[in-house]
C-alpha cells in the first residue's frame, strides 16, 4: 500500500510515517518512481510505535529498544531488560502521579457539586 494508504488505515500523518522510516522504525519499498510501498505489517507496526509513543517513550527509547524486542538475543537481552525496567519505572511513576491528579480533580468536583446543590 502507499503511504496515503497507511496514513488513512493508522490515523497517523504522512509526515509520521516518513519520520519512521527515516528513524528507522518502518520500512518499506520504492517503486520505479520512487513511490513509498508499505506491506499489511505495516499497519501494525504503525499501531505498535502508536502505544510506545503513547506510553512516554521518546524516539531515541524505541529506537534503541526495538531491535531488543523484536530480535531478543544474549547480546541484547541485558541492556534490553534493564532499558525495559527503566521505561516502566518512569511509567509508573507517571501513572501515579495521573492518579493523583485526576484524584485531585474529583475532589474538586465532589466540593463544586456540593456547593452548587447549596
Amino acid at each position: 500500500m502507499r503511504i496515503g494508504d497507511l496514513a488513512a488505515r493508522t490515523g497517523v500523518s504522512t509526515r509520521s510515517l516518513r519520520y519512521y522510516e527515516e528513524q528507522g522504525l518502518l520500512e518499506s519499498a520504492r517503486s520505479a518512481g520512487g513511490h513509498r510501498h508499505y506491506g499489511e505489517d505495516g499497519v501494525e507496526r504503525v499501531a505498535y510505535l502508536q502505544r510506545l509513543y503513547a506510553a512516554g517513550l521518546s524516539s531515541q527509547t524505541i529506537i534503541s529498544l526495538i531491535p531488543c524486542l523484536e530480535s531478543p538475543s544474549a547480546a541484547t537481552s541485558d541492556g534490553a531488560f534493564e532499558r525495559l525496567a527503566e521505561e516502566r519505572d518512569k511509567l509508573t511513576a507517571h501513572i501515579a502521579g495521573l492518579t493523583r491528579t485526576l484524584e485531585s480533580l474529583n475532589q474538586l468536583i465532589d466540593a463544586n457539586r456540593n456547593h452548587r446543590a447549596s
